[in-house]
């Protein structure tokens, strides 16, 4: 939220909207879990396929 620019932009947006630093925070990991759970997700299906 300090220096990555497209994060403070959307902190911005969102403050803009009427959010608070918490909300902003619980959207933010949100979308890292969502990430990094699709990552996990073709890794496995990677793993899992006969080579």
């Amino acid at each position: 939220m300090r220096y990555h620019q497209p994060t403070r932009a959307y902190v911005a947006r969102r403050t803009a909207q009427g959010l608070s630093k918490k909300e902003i925070m619980r959207c933010l990991k949100r979308y890292v879990v969502r990430e990094v759970h699709t990552a996990l997700l073709a890794d496995f299906e990677r793993l899992a396929s006969p080579a």
